[in-house]
């Protein structure tokens, strides 16, 4: 699966204006420059797993529906509570995370 960066960025951008917000406001709450938002939503930047999390998480959303066009609506809670848990997290503690989610996606449960 190929990911598409200019619509990743359209949809960080309408899920922003949907909730009235600037660009400047969810840098600050994502902990960004505002020249670095401008350019993922412009697709000019791609950015990586962790800021992708904490936008979701700054949008009230889940990362899904920003990669691949779908909000999970139920166990939204849930969603947002793994995302917090990786927000804190290094660079090398989030390649171990990576690595477990793949593994979890992989079993038969």
């Amino acid at each position: 699966m190929r990911l598409d960066y200019q619509e990743i960025g359209r949809r960080i951008a309408k899920r922003r204006k949907q909730l009235g917000l600037t660009q400047a406001q969810i840098s600050e709450m994502v902990d960004i420059s505002d020249p670095y938002m401008s350019s993922i939503e412009r697709a000019v930047s791609i950015p990586s797993t962790e800021v992708i999390m904490r936008l979701a998480a700054a949008l009230d959303t889940t990362p899904d529906a920003f990669l691949v066009g779908t909000a999970r609506h139920e166990g939204a809670e849930a969603w947002r509570e793994v995302a917090e848990l990786l927000r804190d997290l290094d660079e090398r503690q989030l390649s171990a995370a990576r690595s477990f989610l793949t593994w979890l996606r992989e079993q038969k449960m």
